[in-house]
């Protein structure tokens, strides 16, 4: 399904997100590179909200470069179907095998990540989906400090306002 598409299915599910969907569209119509990372303002990336087998817990690394606990996901280097991106790099970053992703998007997510000295500041316009992991086996990669299983009910009260949402999301998805 091709980005503009999936937004607007997004938007037909979550009606309140209307300014945010409409962010997204404005930004993904501004150029034909948004999906590449040497669009210095911005590009699109893609993250998992990567649950375990019982729908209760979610994967989450500890980020080696911004030092916070965080979705697994990266970004889209060309790719415009975000949902094999996202699919894509939480294989590569849990060493999880038989991932499946579902394929609307569960979150929309656009944030500033701060200058470093081979970087400007610029905007990571993530699209996030929902990945289903066949078991809690997982190893980490190079681009975390860790990971770790973490029960959505506690996420919900979160101080990162992302994974905040993204729980109370699932929550209620869930009814749980």
């Amino acid at each position: 399904m091709d980005t503009l598409t999936a937004l607007q299915n997004y938007l037909d599910r979550n009606p309140a997100e209307l300014d945010v969907v409409e962010r997204f569209t404005r930004f993904l119509s501004s150029g034909t590179d948004v999906f590449h990372r040497t669009r210095l303002d911005g590009h699109f990336t893609a993250s998992c909200w990567l649950v375990s087998p019982d729908r209760r817990s979610v994967l989450l690394t500890h980020h080696r470069k911004l030092g916070r606990w965080l979705q697994l996901g990266g970004h889209a280097d060309g790719d415009s179907n975000l949902a094999r991106v996202a699919s894509k790099e939480g294989a590569e970053e849990s060493g999880i095998e038989g991932l499946l992703v579902l394929p609307d998007i569960f979150d929309l997510d656009a944030h500033t990540i701060p200058a470093r000295t081979n970087e400007p500041e610029h905007t990571h316009w993530d699209v996030r989906f929902v990945v289903l992991a066949p078991s809690l086996k997982f190893r980490t990669s190079d681009e975390s400090h860790a990971l770790a299983w973490r029960p959505i009910s506690e996420l919900a009260l979160s101080s990162d306002e992302s994974i905040n949402r993204m729980a109370r999301k699932w929550r209620a998805q869930e009814g749980f």
